[in-house]
């Protein structure tokens, strides 16, 4: 079993090795919390794993060491094994799911690890991982079902504590549970008054789905822009200590995710991945009981492809109000294009397209379709630019 000693002890070995990553209020993400970033994607690989991984490997036998060292991962995790490895001059092999990121698989090779890309996701990955392990004798590093890397992501528990001993509540990313389970440990033991919320994405709720069923599930199918924390089935130990120490788990959506990357990087002005933002998603969209509390969301890392951020962002400025699509009815004669224009800018939207069509058989003969899309301030500017065109007259079809 887990000690909080042992939690100590990785705090000390980690120490000139990992950054302690100091608390940011971010008064802007939800007016009726007090919320704090714990920025974990400012780590030196961008994510927390590195706190794991390295203690892990810093504590195997010169004979463990001396077979090399393999690992699965999602991405982050591979990179925390691969420069954890080459800083002890270890050899290091990591499977990763053929569609991880590109700068995931380059950042692990960057840091000195054989990569081995697997089709299909995290699990499918992990189950290379074993049958490498078995027919060559590497020592296995596990990315969350392993006591010393739980003690290793303890580490955050204990920097949140003395950093904000007033913390009311910690709210934590969950994908295989690692993460969670080493700070709910740490803060549990040491402040068992706190509350500690546990998010996964609806699209990838094995945690959720094993804690509210009494048993662990594994779940078929993941699919979610959270890539970091698509895993299939959590693990033994991390499902007993999520059991044990975390009040409640939550699910957020793809869309809410993509608003709560959107509003880090607008608001806050830090970069996070699906996997990191779903904490902040859930204080944003009023997931958890927090409402008032001093509350520490934990963004667990920050290695977003660059492709993926600009799919992310359109959708996030989608989901909270900021661009919208109009599609008006119009009687096909000179000026209505124009007057509708008016009416638009009157009402503070700005037009980013449009598109005319004529020939379509659900308008009158002398009727056309015009498509909008605007920039808008929010859901509320939406509804009010929508309202001013119904009272200038024109037909809103959406």
């Amino acid at each position: 079993m887990l000690e909080i000693n042992e939690i100590y002890h990785a705090a000390e070995v980690l120490k000139g090795v990992v950054r302690h990553t100091e608390l940011i209020r971010a008064p802007k993400l939800n007016p009726d919390v007090d919320i704090y970033i714990k920025p974990e994607c400012l780590q030196l690989t961008g994510a927390f794993k590195l706190r794991g991984a390295y203690y892990k490997i810093s504590q195997l036998t010169e004979e463990e060491k001396a077979k090399g060292v393999i690992a699965c991962s999602a991405g982050n995790h591979a990179q925390g094994v691969a420069l954890a490895a080459t800083h002890n001059g270890i050899r290091s092999l990591i499977c990763l799911p053929a569609g991880a990121p590109l700068s995931k698989i380059e950042a692990t090779r960057g840091y000195g690890a054989e990569v081995c890309l697997v089709p299909g996701v995290y699990d499918d990955a992990y189950a290379k991982a074993v049958e490498l392990q078995q027919k060559h004798g590497y020592t296995f590093v596990h990315p969350f079902d392993d006591h010393k890397v739980i003690a290793g992501q303890g580490t955050i528990g204990l920097e949140i504590l003395q950093d904000m001993p007033d913390v009311e509540a910690v709210v934590v990313p969950i994908g295989g549970g690692g993460l969670i389970s080493g700070v709910a440990f740490a803060i549990k033991t040491l402040r068992p008054d706190v509350k500690v919320y546990g998010v996964q994405s609806s699209g990838a709720p094995s945690m959720a789905t094993s804690l509210q069923e009494g048993k662990i599930r594994h779940l078929h199918n993941v699919s979610t822009i959270a890539d970091g924390i698509a895993v299939k089935e959590p693990g033994v130990n991390t499902f007993d200590m999520c059991n044990r120490y975390v009040d409640q788990v939550v699910v957020v959506s793809d869309d809410e995710i993509a608003a709560a990357i959107l509003a880090l990087l607008e608001k806050q002005k830090i970069v996070s991945e699906g996997a990191g933002a779903v904490s902040v998603a859930a204080a944003m969209f009023d997931k958890l009981p927090i409402k008032g509390k001093k509350v520490v969301c934990l963004v667990s890392g920050g290695n977003i492809d660059v492709n993926t951020l600009k799919r992310v962002i359109n959708r996030g400025m989608a989901t909270s109000g900021r661009n919208y699509t109009f599609i008006i009815d119009l009687v096909d004669k000179p000026g209505q294009l124009a007057e509708v224009c008016s009416v638009i800018g009157r009402s503070g939207g700005n037009v980013l397209s449009v598109t005319h069509e004529r020939i379509n058989t659900s308008t009158e003969i002398n009727g056309c379709t015009v498509r909008f899309e605007l920039e808008t301030l929010n859901r509320e500017h939406i509804d009010t630019l929508r309202q001013n065109l119904k009272d200038a007259g024109f037909k809103v079809l959406n």
